[in-house]
C-alpha cells in the first residue's frame, strides 16, 4: 500500500471510532495518527511536538508499518495516547509518559501558570505534593530557575517516573522527588515553616463516580491518581488543614480542584485562621478549577 494511501486508510479508521475526550481537546484523528506515526518510526513523541513537520518515511514493507498499525488498533481500543507514545507536552516541557501516573493535562496549565508567577516573585522553596509524573514540579523549576523544588508522591512508581523525567529534562540537579502520603516526606523541622510555594493537584474525584469515568482513564490510568475519596475532597481537605505548618509567613498554597468544588473551598479557606487572601483561578468556561491561598 503506497504511503499516502496507508495513512488515508489509518486516518479514516481514527475518524470513524477514536473517542476524544472533553479534557484532551488536542488529540484529533490527525493529531492521534501523526503521534502514533513518528512513534513507529522510532521518533517518539507527544501529539502536540508530533502536529507540525514532514512525518518520517517508513519502509514500504517491514516492522514500522506494521507497528503502527497496531497502535492504531490499541489506541481505538482506548489506550491512552500518551500510554502509546510514551510522551506527553506540558508547560512546554516534552515530558515521559506512562501508567505509573496520571498523564498531564492541558487544564493544570492554569494552575502551573499561576504557580509559576507566583513563584518568580520570591526566593523560593517549592514543595508539590501529588506530584506525579512530576509535570508541576518540573515546570516550576524549568520557568523559575533560582527555585528550589521538591516533590512527593504516594505511589513509588509515580516517583520513579518523575525522576527519570526529571533526569529526561536536565533538572535533576535541581529538584528532588520524594515517596510518600502527601506532606509526611517533609515533615521535618527542615520544612515546618520554611516553604514559600506549596502546590498540588491532588484526586479529586468522588469514589462513585469513577464507575462512569471513560475507559481510558479508569482502566488504564492509576486510580490512586483520581480517587477523592467518598465527595472527592478528602485529600483536598488534608491538604489545606496540613499546609499552615510548612509555609512561611506570607507563603503560598496552590491546587487544582474539581468542577463544582471551587466555591465550597474558596469559602473554607476564607474562614481558615491560617489563611489571609484566596484567589479563585477560573477556566475558559467560567469555572473555578484552581485556588490560591496566602498564608497569614
Amino acid at each position: 500500500m503506497p504511503l499516502n494511501d496507508l495513512y488515508r486508510t489509518l486516518l479514516d479508521r481514527l475518524a470513524a471510532g477514536l473517542v476524544q475526550l472533553p479534557d484532551k481537546p488536542e488529540e484529533t484523528p490527525e493529531s492521534t495518527l501523526r503521534a502514533l506515526w513518528y512513534t513507529a518510526a522510532g521518533q517518539p513523541r507527544s501529539v502536540m511536538a508530533a502536529r507540525d513537520g514532514d512525518l518520517p518515511a517508513l519502509p514500504a514493507d517491514g516492522a514500522p508499518r506494521q507497528i503502527l498499525e497496531r497502535l492504531v488498533d490499541r489506541r481505538l481500543a482506548g489506550v491512552p495516547l500518551a500510554h502509546l507514545t510514551g510522551r506527553q507536552h506540558f508547560m512546554g516541557l516534552e515530558m515521559l509518559a506512562g501508567p505509573a501516573a496520571l498523564v498531564p493535562r492541558r487544564e493544570t496549565e492554569l494552575l502551573a501558570r499561576a504557580a509559576i508567577e507566583l513563584a518568580h516573585r520570591m526566593s523560593v522553596r517549592v514543595l508539590d505534593v501529588c506530584t506525579g509524573c512530576g509535570n508541576l514540579a518540573l515546570a516550576i523549576a524549568r520557568h523559575v530557575p533560582h527555585a528550589e523544588v521538591f516533590g512527593a508522591d504516594l505511589s513509588a512508581d509515580a516517583v520513579t517516573l518523575a525522576i527519570r523525567n526529571a533526569v529526561h529534562l536536565g533538572l535533576d540537579a535541581r529538584v528532588q522527588f520524594r515517596a510518600g502520603d502527601l506532606l509526611m516526606p517533609f515533615d521535618t523541622p527542615d520544612f515546618h515553616g520554611q516553604v514559600d510555594l506549596l502546590t498540588c493537584n491532588p484526586p479529586y474525584i468522588s469514589s462513585a463516580r469513577i464507575g462512569t469515568m471513560a475507559d481510558e482513564i479508569a482502566s488504564h490510568e492509576p486510580r490512586l491518581a483520581f480517587d477523592g475519596g467518598p465527595f472527592g475532597v478528602t485529600i483536598l481537605l488534608r491538604l489545606i488543614d496540613e499546609a499552615p505548618r510548612f509555609l512561611r509567613r506570607g507563603g503560598w498554597l496552590a491546587f487544582e480542584v474539581g468542577l463544582g468544588q471551587g466555591a465550597a473551598l474558596v469559602k473554607r479557606l476564607q474562614g481558615h485562621a491560617h489563611f489571609r487572601e484566596v484567589r479563585p483561578l477560573l477556566d475558559d468556561d467560567g469555572a473555578i478549577r484552581a485556588i490560591l491561598a496566602c498564608g497569614t
